[in-house]
């Protein structure tokens, strides 16, 4: 084995995936475990973890899952004590959970939609801060640890129909920011990856109502998304898991408070 290939390693380590039910999060913890991690996977409810809980054990890792609401300050603590409990430590804390919601513009939303909106929100601003605020403890103790929040491109930009997702993402970016000053003279690390367009069957679903809304072929549609990315395609959930797992790893042990932007070139930033 190379040495960048033993800084990639997280043999001996504990990585907690939070909204790892379905998606990338589902990746993301399989990416864990494929790369020797023990690994924790959190999500709302117990039968969303069933699948990726396996796909997860059969990569190789010794594997928790935890239905918690991470929202909930009780359900917040009690999933970071079932890991510590569990595995003795943690050393890579993701945080990738959002609800999936649909697009509305914010002056045509009705009560339960504005319910709606503050949920996802909340669970991407404060359920973001809260995993943080129990599992960044146990990293301070050991003078060590890394804490990606999974964003968006979405989180630099207003996007119409979605301002419950740019606002939450924004929210996860700059609480990695503050974390990172705050925990950095303890040693432990705060990023975040961004992602743009992440190619999915959920995408293409998107791509595909966008179709018929205009009435147009579905493939006329996708050349022009893909027309405003420098690569022309959207990104895999495994090419923004290559980015997380840089980043928690020690490859990346001099770099704290960045964010890594994996969007095929949708969007540039300085």
């Amino acid at each position: 084995m190379s040495e960048g290939q033993n800084l990639l390693s997280f043999h001996g380590r504990v990585a907690v995936v939070v909204g790892a039910g379905a998606g990338l999060g589902a990746t993301l913890a399989r990416r864990f475990s494929s790369a020797g991690a023990s690994v924790a996977l959190v999500a709302r409810s117990t039968a969303s973890l069933d699948a990726s809980g396996e796909a997860a054990r059969a990569a190789g890792g010794e594997v928790l899952t935890v239905a918690a609401d991470i929202a909930s300050p009780p359900d917040a603590e009690r999933m970071a004590m079932a890991v510590m409990d569990r595995f003795g430590r943690i050393d890579v804390l993701v945080n990738a959970a959002f609800p999936n919601t649909a697009k509305r513009a914010v002056v045509d939303m009705d009560a339960p939609e504005l319910e709606e909106w503050r949920r996802a929100v909340e669970i991407g601003g404060f359920g973001t801060l809260l995993t943080c605020r129990y599992v960044a403890p146990h990293m301070v103790e050991r003078g060590a640890g890394s804490i990606v929040n999974v964003t968006s491109m979405s989180s630099r930009i207003g996007l119409a129909g979605r301002s419950e997702y740019s606002a939450g993402k924004a929210q996860a970016h700059k609480i990695a920011q503050s974390l990172a000053a705050e925990l950095g003279p303890h040693g432990v690390r705060v990023n975040c990856v961004a992602p743009g367009h992440i190619w999915s069957a959920r995408l293409e679903g998107y791509y595909r109502s966008l179709a018929m809304q205009r009435g147009v072929e579905y493939e006329v549609v996708l050349a022009g998304y893909a027309s405003e990315m420098a690569l022309r395609r959207p990104v895999t959930e495994d090419e923004v898991a290559n980015a997380v797992l840089f980043l928690a790893s020690d490859l990346a042990s001099g770099i704290t408070g960045a964010v890594l932007d994996v969007n095929a070139g949708h969007l540039f930033t300085p």
